[in-house]
């Protein structure tokens, strides 16, 4: 049997890092002048970088360190879809899964959605924090005097922002032929809320297979086969 688990940010929350919903959530904290909402979008990167980025170093890259819990772990050897750009299935030893919306720890050149590039290391490290403007300038190579990003030139985080869509370098083709595949799916940490765990739903569905859903506060599916466990991720590894 083929099991396919999808991951959300309930999955890391044990390791340190907020969920995106919850009181402190990623997406319930914003900068001085824009929502979450607003931030998390290719158009502010586009029209306005310098705030996207100071957003996006404190309210994630702030996290970079942060270790794998035991759930990640325990997942490392498996068929692994993760919403999360956390990168700790990576640093858990999981070679081949798939961070459908992409990796805290890369970036890729600023290009058109359907371009295909390579994914690069962050030099998170080089940020000083004295003079951060200027330094995520330099890191992301952004023009001082324009203030905006230019085409196949500077850097943009290698993460999919809400004005984004898949693409085959967050690996969709790859992703839905593992649902396509699967004989069961288990959600761990997920509140079914972003586009990747509705795919999910509707290719389990069409092949009328179990999923069994992880979480302590589980939303309800309207489908007959799920089995629902109200337990944390690392609770249900125990079983």
């Amino acid at each position: 049997m083929m099991t396919l688990y999808i991951t959300g940010a309930g999955v890391s929350a044990e390791s340190g890092i907020p969920t995106f919903r919850g009181e402190d959530g990623f997406w319930t904290i914003g900068s001085v002048n824009y929502t979450p909402m607003e931030m998390a979008t290719r158009a502010m990167y586009e029209h306005n970088p310098v705030e996207f980025l100071k957003w996006y170093y404190h309210r994630f890259a702030s996290y970079r360190h942060h270790g794998p819990n035991v759930v990640h772990h325990w997942l490392r050897d498996k068929n692994l879809i993760t919403q999360n750009i956390d990168g700790l299935d990576a640093k858990a030893g999981n070679k081949d899964y798939i961070a459908i919306h992409g990796r805290l720890d890369q970036m890729t050149l600023y290009h058109p959605q359907d371009q295909h590039v390579e994914t690069l290391p962050t030099p998170w490290d080089e940020v000083d924090e004295q003079h951060l403007t200027e330094s995520l300038l330099d890191i992301f190579r952004i023009n001082k005097t324009s203030q905006q990003p230019e085409l196949n030139f500077s850097y943009k985080p290698y993460v999919l922002l809400f004005d984004e869509y898949y693409t085959e370098l967050y690996r969709i083709s790859e992703a839905e032929q593992r649902m396509y595949n699967a004989d069961k799916m288990i959600f761990m940490g997920t509140s079914f809320s972003v586009n990747i765990t509705q795919m999910a739903l509707r290719a389990a569905i069409s092949k009328q297979i179990n999923i069994e859903i992880v979480d302590p506060n589980p939303i309800k599916i309207d489908y007959a086969k799920v089995t629902y466990h109200r337990m944390k991720a690392s609770d249900y590894i125990q079983l």
